[in-house]
């Protein structure tokens, strides 16, 4: 059984996880012009044009800390209902902030399958919730 706030933590992680996923993406472009001689150098060199790319740096950290709060939230919520949980809704929520960046989420059936997705989180929810 879950508690409001261990659900409210999965929810965080979820927001945390999709909602960076859209910028990681965008915070990455330009490395494809990163060319080196050989594998370790094109390696370090990538590594470098991220980690001084702040675009890529700040959603990084976010969802960094979105790991964090799931791995503490683990310790004390049953994995049936965290992993589904916030993997889906960090799916949904990665749809929802591409598109409000102008991606193309891909139409109608896009929608009913996150709308499906909705329910089904919520039902796992209710029954897990401590009444």
């Amino acid at each position: 059984m879950a508690s409001g706030g261990e659900v409210s933590a999965l929810v965080l992680v979820a927001i945390l996880w999709g909602g960076t996923n859209p910028f990681l993406k965008t915070g990455t472009e330009g490395m494809e012009k990163v060319k080196q001689r050989n594998r370790v150098l094109q390696l370090l060199a990538e590594m470098k044009f991220l980690c001084l790319n702040y675009k890529y740096m700040v959603p990084f950290l976010f969802n960094q800390c979105g790991s964090i709060i799931y791995y503490l939230t683990l310790a004390s919520t049953d994995l049936s209902l965290a992993v589904p949980l916030c993997n889906s809704l960090a799916l949904i929520v990665t749809v929802v902030t591409g598109k409000i960046l102008g991606e193309d989420i891909g139409g109608k059936r896009a929608v009913v399958g996150m709308l499906l997705t909705i329910l089904g989180v919520a039902l796992c929810i209710a029954g897990s919730v401590n009444e």
